[in-house]
């Protein structure tokens, strides 16, 4: 039986005079008990399309030409904003792609879900705190009554995509929308958080509308899925019938649109370029009115490592392993002990003015970038901030001619730099944040997680683009990712980080044809099981 049915559903936004029509005459249906997989690649209308079913989009700038959301006979379409927030959080619940953006920074975990208690009168208020440490238990947090007075920052990703399913599960919805549940998390936490989903799905009797590009997900995880491209569904059906036999010729694309690149071929004679040794990282406890140092966090424990130049080293592990602590260590961002060497100089031992002109010999993307662009900086300032720190002589021309040509370097049109990032697509703005790096011809380029957040599709063109700029520009990428397919593409060494440790340092094909350490071969099977 039907709980939820879009029917024709038209979403369109007005932009000045101009008209997007972000969907297009979408039609779906998400049985009881059942999840349904909404596909696609960025900007195809997954998102809207479910927030158009809580209506949580900027009205009247969005508005519906068309179509109908019956949810128990009723259509939320015509429901008024007194209406839809009775349904909406008690009947229909939503878990948004990015827990540290959704979750507010300033208040506790028991604040936040107490407010969706409150909201919707689920219990007095007096048994707010045992209700909310049993959701807390119910998402996998044993200590879940240690854990109220914790702020988003003090938890891990995992553990805030837990809270967030928290908040949505205290409403005791019906229907629970998971907006690209797994994005930047790593392969092990993806797959706590979907089994999780799943027991909670079979124990409470919900159904789920799954949003997500991951199509490893979508196999294991949904019962039928919906094809969508350019705002319009192309194909739907069952899961196992579309993955046996698509009809469409983009979902044939989708589905065979996994990184099929391997790591460039290693340069002849090849210097080391960065390595470091007796690596370690430790970060201060601090307790009592004095903030006296009770004892140290260990992130990272005496690590050793060489990058030559035109070479990658892939660093994995899960969260909370290390991985983005020792690059920063790299960078000199954070402090560190050991020796870090960069083409022959000692790192460790320059001071902070020494250090300025290795800034840009070493270059980061990182993991975010919309939240690492400034939204009220346009294309041409980000990309060229660092010519005006690193190299003020230059005139205005010059500048502007080094953008236009970063910017065909990683194939976006130049004539888009006096445009800001919101104008841009998850895949577009990766670029822009590769271009700010490559405008400094660096040697070395740390990559962050450059493809966390992209849809398939995007993830093996940001793929072949990394592997063509290391081939003409003999570029050394330090790259870090939970995505063992990227790490395959084009690292020629991989490190594998757990609790601040190198379990694991071996080549690419040793790693991958013969892992050693059983983390390691955990890590692969929850990859490519």
């Amino acid at each position: 039986m039907s709980l939820l049915q879009v029917q024709n559903l038209s979403t369109y936004f007005q932009d000045g005079s101009k008209i997007v029509e972000a969907v297009q005459g979408v039609s779906f249906s998400l049985e009881e008990g059942k999840t349904l997989g909404l596909v696609g690649e960025s900007g195809s209308g997954k998102s809207v399309s479910a927030l158009s079913i809580t209506k949580l989009l900027p009205y009247p700038k969005a508005f519906h030409p068309g179509g109908k959301i019956l949810y128990k006979g009723q259509n939320l379409l015509e429901m008024s904003e007194e209406e839809i927030r009775k349904i909406r959080g008690s009947e229909i619940a939503m878990i948004f792609q990015e827990p540290m953006t959704s979750l507010n920074p300033l208040h506790t975990i028991e604040k936040q879900i107490g407010e969706v208690l409150e909201i919707h009168q689920i219990c007095p208020e007096k048994d707010f705190k045992k209700r909310i440490v049993k959701l807390l238990h119910m998402v996998g947090f044993p200590d879940g009554e240690h854990r109220l007075n914790a702020y988003p920052h003090q938890l891990s990703g995992g553990q805030r995509q837990r809270v967030m399913i928290a908040m949505a599960l205290a409403g005791e919805p019906k229907i629970l929308i998971a907006d690209e549940p797994t994005t930047a998390l790593d392969v092990t936490t993806q797959l706590q958080i979907m089994t999780l989903l799943k027991k909670l799905q079979k124990d409470l009797g919900l159904s789920v509308l799954l949003i997500t590009h991951d199509l490893n997900l979508v196999r294991h995880m949904t019962d039928d899925i919906c094809i969508m491209r350019h705002g319009k569904v192309v194909e739907a059906g069952k899961t196992t019938e579309i993955f046996k036999k698509p009809k469409h010729a983009y979902t044939k694309e989708l589905i065979s649109s996994e990184p099929d690149t391997k790591p460039v071929p290693i340069l002849k004679d090849a210097q080391p370029i960065l390595s470091a040794k007796h690596l370690e990282i430790k970060f201060p406890i601090k307790k009592g009115l004095f903030q006296k140092v009770q004892g140290y966090v260990h992130a990272v424990n005496n690590a050793h490592f060489s990058l030559d130049q035109g070479q990658t080293l892939g660093i994995v592990g899960e969260s909370g392993s290390g991985k983005t602590t020792m690059a920063l260590a790299l960078l000199r961002l954070i402090q560190s002990s050991g020796d870090i060497s960069f083409d022959g100089t000692l790192l460790n031992k320059l001071t902070s003015k020494e250090l300025i002109p290795f800034r840009k010999e070493i270059q980061i993307v990182f993991q975010d970038p919309y939240g690492s662009l400034s939204p009220r900086m346009t294309v041409q300032e980000i990309i060229a901030e660092g010519l005006y720190v690193h190299e003020k002589e230059l005139s205005d021309i010059i500048i502007d001619d080094r953008v236009v040509r970063a910017m065909q370097d990683v194939r976006l049109d130049p004539e888009t730099r006096g445009r800001y990032p919101h104008e841009f697509s998850g895949g577009q703005r990766q670029r822009i944040a590769l271009a700010r790096a490559l405008i400094m011809k660096p040697k070395v380029l740390i990559l962050d997680e450059p493809t966390s957040a992209l849809d398939r599709a995007v993830q093996k063109d940001l793929v072949t683009l990394l592997h063509d700029l290391q081939k003409s520009l003999k570029l050394s990428y330090v790259l870090i990712s939970h995505d063992l397919r990227i790490i395959r593409a084009l690292a020629h060494n991989i490190i594998v980080m757990r609790h601040g440790d190198i379990v694991e340092q071996n080549s690419n094909e040793g790693l991958f044809q013969n892992p050693k350490t059983p983390y390691t071969k955990t890590l692969m099977q929850a990859a490519f099981s």
